[in-house]
């Protein structure tokens, strides 16, 4: 049987992850051209989403690791029992770690694209391009944290049906009679 405190540790991790993402989305970084003079140069304003796609990239991997430690990944530990629960784990650990990757990318590039501020100055007659993150990055990875909390905790709730109960055939030799 699943681990009812595991499923809700795990849900409160993703929920976390899934807030700072869209926080982040929310306080991305905005620029704005300033004119000094006869240079022109941009200047950007708060840079926290950059700090809220990092703490949501990591909580993000502490669910992962949480759910993973439990279910020793999948491969190691006991077998699992064969049917359609095996099946189903098999297919949404797959699902899960793909999601996981995908939320990770977007979180990672964000944060990466967000800190990143051009620091170049030009004449009047040239304006600079102020490069902000697009809109969208932090919220694409907050869709995929919906994503792997979906897949890993029904895994895990597979992974624990498949597991529980099986005892793997113990006899695998041949039966001698008793000798007389």
């Amino acid at each position: 049987m699943a681990s009812t405190l595991l499923l809700v540790v795990v849900f409160v991790f993703d929920l976390a992850a899934f807030a700072l993402a869209v926080a982040a989305e929310q306080r991305r970084a905005n620029a704005s051209i300033q004119k000094d003079a006869n240079k022109s140069y941009c200047v950007y304003g708060s840079d926290i989403a950059t700090g809220l796609g990092v703490g949501s990239l990591l909580v993000l991997a502490v669910s992962q690791l949480v759910i993973m430690a439990a279910s020793r990944c999948l491969c190691c530990g006991k077998a699992l029992r064969p049917g359609t629960s095996r099946a189903r784990a098999i297919a949404l650990f797959i699902t899960c770690w793909v999601t996981f990757i995908i939320a990770e990318v977007c979180l990672l590039a964000g944060s990466l694209r967000n800190a990143y501020h051009t620091k170049y100055r030009t004449s009047l007659s040239n304006p600079p391009s102020c490069e902000t993150l697009r809109k969208g990055v932090f919220g694409t990875g907050a869709a995929f944290i919906v994503f792997t909390g979906i897949f890993s905790e029904l895994y895990y709730v597979y992974f624990s049906e498949a597991h529980d109960g099986f005892q793997p055939d113990r006899d695998t030799g041949i039966r001698m009679g008793t000798y007389k």
